[in-house]
């Protein structure tokens, strides 16, 4: 016991970055045959972050909109939300585009192989997204981890809870007390994030090496800078902007971007951004679980902003092809309004790049060719995505009276999951 209490005082991201570079040297160590040994330790942990995600997001948006003592704040935030959706994913677009442009990665690239497995995905119609949102069975939903589905019925039986006032009041404690305990089993699941991390990158680093990367390396360098510009400078910038420390926020953050990163799913990342964003960051407990699961399924920045705006350069340099203005445009509102579009469709980079080459007229034969270094590609991809995810609900939080700005400048880089926490952000304030 006393092995396990020192192991839980030692902070979490340090935690994290042991198992990160434990897992690096593993992979290298031994080679594919990490991949073998190690990758069901990964498995094994992003199993068990999507066993908690779907009930975690439906009692919490249950207990978030049923103390609710109206529901007019709730389309007010959510309408502000929305926005800053909107106005970060166009600034991503615009890094993505200025990156692909200075370092020209689809220049000077040879004998490219298309991955084997690679065939071009179908976009869904408008129409289907907008139907795919409200669920024919919301049992289904919850089994199948539809998560915007999840978030409509929730939000309707939130709503039914606030119309019949006291006569459910027993009910609406119930749901705030299985909204507990679903935070609590986060918290356990969360403590296996080290140990999911070192069977992650040892299989990933088993299996990849370098011969994959070296052919495409100024496009990988080129995506992950234009990532970490648009998470310190952007992201940054936004939060000096509403008067608050980007130090702070990076700090409190931190879990919730490694979580991403190793797990390259903002579904898998997703209890842990909820956990930053609330404990680390005072941001109300109540509009965070309507944001970040919101955020999750349709705030992309990486995969839908960065990543099919930097592709669109490096195939139309690839083919020798001349990108006009209005091309430009296009692909700047393709990315995003079909982030929005797109949102809950499995694959989603990989349907984004395919939405935005269609869009821009440029050859979808370019996909192909970066489908075999995807899984390195995501993880940084899928960090910017869940570090947007948690900038915007601090953004909104500001403007809207709902970040206890205490927490905030107390943030701390652990989660909150050893025994002996301190406290809790309030978990209940009317919104609005």
């Amino acid at each position: 016991m006393k092995l396990v209490s020192a192991w839980l005082r030692i902070p979490f991201w340090q935690r994290v970055l042991a198992g990160f570079v434990l897992g690096a040297l593993a992979g290298w160590l031994f080679g594919h045959r990490a991949e073998t040994w190690f990758e069901p330790l990964g498995t094994i942990y992003v199993t068990l972050i999507k066993m908690i995600a779907v009930p975690l997001v439906f009692f919490a948006v249950m207990n978030a909109i049923g103390s609710l003592h109206g529901q007019k704040s709730v389309a007010a935030l959510g309408g502000r939300t929305f926005v800053w959706f909107a106005i970060t994913a166009a600034l991503a677009v615009g890094v993505g585009l200025l990156i692909g442009w200075l370092l020209q990665p689809g220049h000077g690239v040879n004998g490219l192989t298309m991955a084997a497995d690679y065939t071009v995905r179908v976009v869904p119609s408008p129409k289907d997204v907008l139907l795919d949102v409200i669920p024919t069975n919301p049992f289904k939903a919850l089994s199948e981890g539809k998560i915007l589905q999840v978030i409509v019925f929730a939000g309707l039986v939130g709503f039914a809870l606030v119309k019949l006032g006291e006569r459910v009041s027993g009910l609406r404690k119930l749901v705030g007390e299985a909204s507990d305990t679903m935070v609590q089993v986060t918290r356990f699941v969360l403590e296996m994030t080290p140990l999911g991390t070192f069977g992650l990158i040892a299989s990933l680093v088993g299996a990849y090496g370098f011969e994959k990367l070296l052919p495409l390396g100024t496009f990988v360098f080129a995506l992950y800078l234009a990532c970490a510009i648009h998470i310190v400078f952007v992201y940054g910038s936004l939060i000096a902007l509403h008067g608050l420390n980007p130090l702070k926020f990076f700090r409190g953050a931190a879990p919730g971007m490694q979580v991403a990163f190793v797990a390259s799913s903002s579904f898998a990342a997703m209890p842990a951004a909820i956990r930053s964003v609330t404990h680390n960051l005072g941001v109300d407990k109540d509009y965070a679980a309507f944001a970040v699961p919101l955020g999750a399924s349709i705030k992309m920045d990486g995969c839908g902003a960065i990543y099919p705006a930097l592709t669109s350069m490096f195939v139309a340099q690839y083919f020798g092809l001349h990108l006009e203005p209005g091309q430009y445009a296009t692909i700047l509102i393709a990315s995003v309004l079909g982030s929005f579009g797109t949102a809950g469709v499995p694959g989603t980079a990989i349907v984004m790049v395919t939405l935005v080459l269609s869009a821009a007229g440029l050859p979808l034969e370019g996909i192909g060719y970066l489908v075999a270094i995807d899984r390195v590609l995501d993880m940084m991809r899928t960090m910017t995505n869940v570090t947007g995810q948690m900038a915007v609900p601090v953004i909104v939080a500001k403007e809207s009276g709902l970040l206890d700005r205490d927490v905030y400048e107390a943030a701390s880089s652990n989660l909150g999951i050893a025994a002996g926490e301190k406290a809790e952000v309030r978990t209940t304030r009317e919104l609005g």
